[in-house]
């Protein structure tokens, strides 16, 4: 039975890997920012390196000095691929697969630990309805944050669970070995929160799991927590010292900035509480209102099935993130993605332990228990339903516009090749046209246009106001194409503009080694790298 759900997964993830060309699932659920932008922008560094040959746009909107880990793991693929949107993304459709891997290896650890020779079929359950979850085949095969995070995660959970205990026979037959756990995660931790900085928010999991595996020892526990910790931060303080603060702490500091906004208070603080526990209906109609109900159970009715610590831990990473959301009162979709996983495998552990052995013998329980396992059936089947919906209806608005995008620009020789737009940068990993941001940046907008001099102006819908009044003071901005793409009412529509230049900029002084200098120097390379075939 084990293989066959294992081999069921299987089949599923190998369906992620179509179709990595397509939209983001037009007219689901989940309408999320990110399929306009995120791809690109915190992938920028590795595209702009390989293409232009410099990762770094002086005054632009440079995420990856804070955010390093993701680019440079994409960096290793676009080595051998060159950069391309299906290269990006068959990256997170593998890190998805090993996502997968690490909840089995998980909690088959813990299974193992608290039960001794009994068989489960936990680990290949929750294997199969994450393979399988519509949710995960939506943001898993986007090139964004959230995958990479998880998984770090997962193997940082997965190194705690063999961090030698107090018991000298199981240290002594661990094939990790005594130190090389608690070395794994002094790295795993900075390296989570370089890719994404709410990781801050998942380390209580980890540190439950030290807790535990010291036998709820507060003493024993130091003695591992304080080089995890050490190990961690110098490996976080040396990246800062070293590479942020001599050249991008500018960066730096601006994506805090941009990013620690909260529109919680308390006069709305029930309405936001209210709206982001309501918004985890995204993660799945059938499993949320099982993983809410699986933690009421654990907490109140069966609180003896915390003594499994991984479930305090899974709790402790869901509630964590959760408490990010309503913090942030940012409610996006992909922010549910990192719940999705310790929801999914909390509720097959508490309605496996829940109705297992002696419990079977109570006729009470039996139709708690066929309810349960009809509920999870229900919730494959369905899932994988839509999920195959999704497989086998692909649509690529996104990338279609994209390529007329750029066959446009190259056919008009006389004017920037450089695209100032706020999806800039997943233009430029779907087609390899240079471009800026108009959103984001250390330089003002009116700034940046007059050092950087684009061409092209790509815009949704509309160009707001203060996008105008920056333009119109240097170009006069002619529409020349418009393309329907992707569901947003307020994104679904493509429009192209060419910017002919009114004013003649003044050229920087020799010697000069700002911004100026270096734009030009970015403007170079883009040229001659469109010129090339």
């Amino acid at each position: 039975m084990e293989l066959i759900l294992l081999a069921v997964a299987a089949i599923f993830v190998g369906l992620h890997g179509l179709h990595l060309r397509a939209d983001f699932p037009n007219h689901s659920p989940w309408m999320d920012w990110a399929k306009y932008t995120d791809e690109g922008w915190y992938g920028d560094a590795a595209i702009r390196h390989f293409q232009r040959g410099d990762w770094y746009v002086p005054g632009d909107f440079n995420p990856a000095a804070a955010l390093p880990v993701w680019p440079l793991t994409e960096s290793l693929v676009f080595h051998f691929t060159g950069v391309s949107v299906i290269a990006a993304r068959a990256l997170t459709v593998a890190i998805f697969a090993v996502i997968l891997w690490c909840v089995y290896l998980l909690v088959r650890r813990w299974h193992r630990l608290q039960h001794p020779g009994e068989r489960s079929l936990a680990p290949a359950i929750s294997v199969l309805l994450l393979s399988t979850s519509p949710f995960c085949y939506a943001f898993s095969r986007m090139a964004i944050l959230e995958p990479l995070l998880i998984v770090l995660t997962l193997l940082a959970l997965l190194s705690a669970s063999y961090v030698p205990c107090e018991n000298a026979v199981e240290a002594q037959r661990s094939w990790w070995g005594g130190s090389l756990p608690v070395l794994g995660i002094g790295v795993l931790l900075p390296l989570m929160v370089l890719t994404k900085t709410t990781a801050v928010f998942l380390l209580p999991a980890v540190a439950w799991l030290l807790f535990a595996r010291s036998g709820y020892r507060l003493r024993v526990a130091l003695r591992v927590m304080v080089p995890v910790a050490l190990l961690a931060v110098s490996i976080w303080g040396l990246y800062y010292g070293l590479v942020v603060r001599p050249r991008f702490l500018a960066d730096y500091r601006y994506l805090f900035s941009v990013n620690s906004y909260s529109g919680l208070n308390v006069q709305n603080f029930f309405a936001v509480l209210s709206e982001s526990f309501s918004d985890g209906m995204w993660i799945g109609p059938i499993l949320y209102p099982l993983a809410i109900l699986a933690m009421f159970f654990a907490a109140f009715i069966r609180p003896r099935l915390l003594k499994n610590p991984l479930l305090v831990a899974l709790a402790l990473w869901s509630m964590g993130y959760f408490a990010f959301i309503l913090y942030h009162d940012n409610l996006q979709p992909r922010y549910y993605l990192v719940t999705v996983v310790p929801m999914t495998v909390f509720t097959v552990l508490v309605f496996e332990r829940a109705f297992r052995g002696e419990n079977w013998r109570r006729l009470s329980t039996i139709p708690a228990a066929s309810l349960c396992t009809a509920s999870l059936i229900a919730m494959a089947v369905s899932d994988a339903r839509q999920t195959l919906d999704y497989v086998l209806h692909p649509e690529y608005t996104f990338v279609a516009a994209a390529q007329q995008i750029r066959r446009i620009i190259d056919s008009d020789r006389t004017h920037s090749p450089l695209v100032l737009s706020i999806s800039g940068s997943d233009l430029s990993l779907i087609t390899g046209i240079p471009s800026i941001c108009d959103d984001f940046g250390t330089m003002d907008l009116e700034d940046r246009v007059k050092t950087y001099h684009p061409g092209w102006y790509v815009a949704w819908n509309q160009v707001d106001d203060d996008k105008m009044d920056a333009l119109t003071s240097v170009y006069r901005v002619q529409r020349v194409a418009s393309f329907p793409t992707m569901d947003d009412p307020d994104r679904n529509l493509m429009i192209l503009y060419r910017l002919d230049p009114i004013l003649r900029q003044t050229k920087p002084r020799l010697g000069h080694r700002g911004p100026r200098l270096e734009a030009a120097s970015f403007i170079r390379r883009a040229s001659e790298a469109e010129k090339q075939p």
